[in-house]
């Protein structure tokens, strides 16, 4: 006999689980399923959690070789790479137990298995040879995305890797290609320089972080190589032939000109896809579009009654945060509740070092809308509490519409940028005038204070440079 619950959630990460949770707070009878066993999905497991725990670590150890001589201080440093992978490990195993506390303290059970819809209103579980049947008032899929392949390419998580294997490496390599310089490859790409390879990055477009507003993007770029890293632009990878302990790597670029780099180790980071398959959506009728995605309206119900989308798996940014908001918006709405998310409000961040934050639109977004708007910016070699920490690399952004002087969007190259950028989201969810956050106080001396800068050069009175 099947077990009859209001909302089963396929998916156990950060937009599956949050959803399971809030199910739980408004009183439904919830279910979360998982088949890695560990919940908290791609970003907990082998994403966002042991890359950052990976970069803090990977920064301190760079900073104690570089740095604390320019403060005085004077030490010997010597990387433990085993010790820093279990520091990462026990990150990751800390709050997947923390994932699956918080789903039973607010009733929702966690069930571990390959979850498959039979029908609308129906979902089948099978783990380890059992079969258990759950029946659903609503089905919400949350089954997030995986990595895009490179044509041509097979990774095998020894030489070629994905993200996956970039994050449990058990040696530093000599060399290491990067293919595709977008956020993912270029954190992880600066873990492993940091501690000692050699970093190319092979971008098959212009520019790196095609995402981010475009002077940030040159701006990072040389910050980046300045640090080490190198570039090739305007190039693609054709092929990847192994040699014994080399991999040897045809590219080719824009002009057709070909050459083939020698590489210890090749990390593929084009891009992540939407995970879709084996749930028997093309059974229950579910509309995909072309690009694999699963289609909702902007309440995130499927064409099929009762069947709901959240996450990677629907269109959108693939962030964990987006996933997460979704899944509260989607579980209210449910609920008969209002359930809201405003996309323009949606940060995005590179941890890096420094840090790369964006909130809003793009100048090249505005200027394709036929916008108008004025800017202000302000370096942080100008900023007080940067001086004083030895981090004056970058500058802080603000776009303002030229009428109303509504903020846009906000942008900001520097430490600490991906916590600072909350200020710019809350401006953009509260419909602030760039005036607002001009003429609100601001710590002195704090980073943030860039952010009140660039919002009074908005309008030209900049106080500090």
């Amino acid at each position: 006999m099947a077990d009859s619950f209001d909302v089963v959630v396929i998916g156990g990460g950060p937009g599956g689980y949050n959803a399971a949770i809030r199910a739980g707070q408004l009183g439904l009878k919830a279910a979360c399923i998982d088949k890695r066993g560990s919940f908290g999905g791609t970003c907990l497991n082998i994403g966002c959690i042991p890359s950052k725990a990976l970069l803090h670590a990977s920064e301190r150890f760079e900073e104690a070789q570089k740095e604390f001589p320019k403060l005085g201080i004077k030490a010997t440093v010597e990387l433990d790479l085993a010790a820093m992978m279990g520091h990462k490990t026990k990150v990751v195993g800390e709050l997947t137990r923390g994932v699956e506390f918080l789903l039973k303290k607010n009733k929702a059970e966690a069930i571990v298995g390959e979850a498959r819809i039979a029908s609308p209103g129906k979902v089948v579980v099978t783990h380890n040879g059992t079969t258990r049947e759950l029946e659903a008032k609503h089905i919400i899929i949350a089954t997030g995305s995986d990595v895009a392949p490179l044509p041509g390419v097979t990774v095998d998580e020894q030489q070629i890797v994905s993200s996956t294997g970039a994050l449990s490496l058990t040696t530093v390599p000599k060399r290491m290609l990067v293919v595709g310089g977008g956020y993912i490859g270029l954190e992880l790409g600066s873990v492993w320089r940091r501690l000692g390879a050699d970093v190319l990055v092979v971008e098959f477009l212009d520019r790196i972080t095609p995402g981010l507003d475009g002077e940030i993007g040159k701006g990072f770029q040389r910050i980046l190589q300045k640090q080490g890293m190198k570039f090739m632009l305007s190039t693609k990878v054709t092929g990847v032939a192994k040699n014994g302990d080399v991999l040897r790597v045809n590219v080719e670029g824009a002009n057709g000109e070909k050459q083939t780099i020698e590489t210890d180790i090749m990390l593929v980071s084009i891009g992540r896809k939407p995970f879709t398959d084996n749930l028997g959506l093309a059974d229950a009728g579910v509309t995909l579009d072309p690009r694999g995605r699963i289609v909702t309206d902007a309440h995130f119900a499927t064409n099929v009654a009762g069947i709901w989308a959240i996450g990677d798996c629907r269109e959108g940014a693939m962030l964990a945060h987006k996933a997460e908001d979704e899944a509260v918006a989607c579980v209210e709405n449910i609920a008969g509740k209002a359930g809201h998310v405003n996309y323009n409000a949606i940060p995005a961040v590179v941890y890096t070092a420094p840090e790369v934050a964006s909130v809003g639109k793009t100048e090249e977004e505005l200027k394709a809308a036929g916008i108008a708007y004025k800017i202000g910016k302000f370096p942080f070699t100008a900023n007080a509490r940067a001086k004083t920490i030895a981090a004056t690399d970058g500058f802080a952004k603000v776009i303002a519409d030229a009428k109303t002087d509504q903020v846009l969007g906000i942008h900001i190259l520097g430490a600490n940028a991906g916590e600072m950028i909350c200020e710019g989201a809350l401006a953009i969810e509260f419909g602030a005038a760039s005036e607002d956050i001009a003429r609100t106080s601001h710590s002195h001396p704090t980073l943030s204070e860039a952010i009140r800068q660039a919002s009074m050069a908005v309008e030209g009175w900049t106080m500090q440079s």
